[in-house]
């Protein structure tokens, strides 16, 4: 039990560090945690030229194993283009949509953020 609320912890601050990379950016953040019965998208967010971009953030405090985007496996990057089609249903919009991932790394330092455009 103690495990897992760490782990929510853990990820719950990477998102957070996430939206405000975003931010920084010039990006508005649309929603957090966006639910639908398939699953789960991290940030939705829009660029300033338009773009609908479905974050999903992965979170590290070391790199035993791995770097935060060596995670996404096969199975979820099917999972996130499924949850683009979900989205877009309940969200008719013009706008181009994609999917980016935002992999966080907590470090003795500070953070480091890298940013895949375009994650699929």
């Amino acid at each position: 039990m103690v495990v897992k609320r760490r782990r929510l912890a853990v990820g719950a601050w990477g998102e957070a560090q996430a939206c405000a990379f975003l931010e920084r950016l010039g990006w508005q953040v649309l929603e957090h945690n966006w639910r639908c019965r398939v699953g789960e998208v991290d940030l939705v967010a829009r660029e300033p030229d338009g773009t609908i971009v479905l974050v999903e953030v992965r979170t590290r405090s070391g790199l035993g194993y791995g770097t935060p985007l060596e995670s996404i496996t096969r199975a979820k990057q099917a999972k996130l283009r499924e949850l683009v089609h979900w989205w877009r249903r309940e969200h008719p919009v013009a706008a181009p949509v994609r999917v980016d991932a935002i992999g966080v790394l907590r470090t003795r330092t500070g953070v480091e953020i890298t940013h895949l455009r375009g994650a699929l």
